[in-house]
């Protein structure tokens, strides 16, 4: 059996360029370019996207995660980071740590003229659901396990 080599280029991972989201969501997210980097590892525990992000584009809709602690980490041009406690301006080199349960929905938002670049890294557990923080997202995340489904608040499926 062929041992593959433990490291690799990003950028030469397969690009992912799709939502799970419902309109009117899908297009406030792409075009966006998501490359699973830790899928390409053979990573089972933990996911790694290395994400461009194209000016006026949302990472998602501002949302929190029930079993999933989050991390990101900004490699190239600036976001705004959005949480309940206002807007924080992240630049390259600058990271961000989002605990699963917070109730605090937070997403980036590209509001510059160039491409952001950066890591979104998490745990990857199958009880995670996803919550959608603002009230003109009526959306949330529910699993059992992959794939999970996107209903309205009331439980209806969309």
């Amino acid at each position: 059996m062929p041992v593959s080599k433990p490291a690799l280029d990003p950028r030469t991972v397969e690009v992912v360029n799709r939502s799970g989201y419902p309109e009117p969501y899908r297009s406030r997210v792409l075009p966006r370019a998501k490359r699973r980097i830790g899928d390409a590892l053979g990573l089972t525990r933990i996911g790694i996207n290395y994400t461009v992000l194209p000016p006026g584009k949302e990472s998602a809709m501002r949302h929190w995660h029930t079993h999933e602690d989050e991390f990101v980490f900004v490699l190239e041009g600036e976001v705004v980071l959005r949480t309940s406690a206002g807007e924080q301006l992240l630049t390259a080199g600058m990271c961000a740590g989002f605990p699963a349960g917070v109730e605090d929905g937070h997403h980036l938002i590209n509001r510059s003229a160039a491409d952001a670049v950066y890591l979104e890294i998490s745990n990857r557990d199958r009880a995670d659901g996803a919550h959608y923080s603002d009230a003109d997202v009526d959306l949330l995340w529910s699993p059992p396990h992959a794939p999970g489904k996107f209903t309205r608040r009331d439980g209806t499926v969309l």
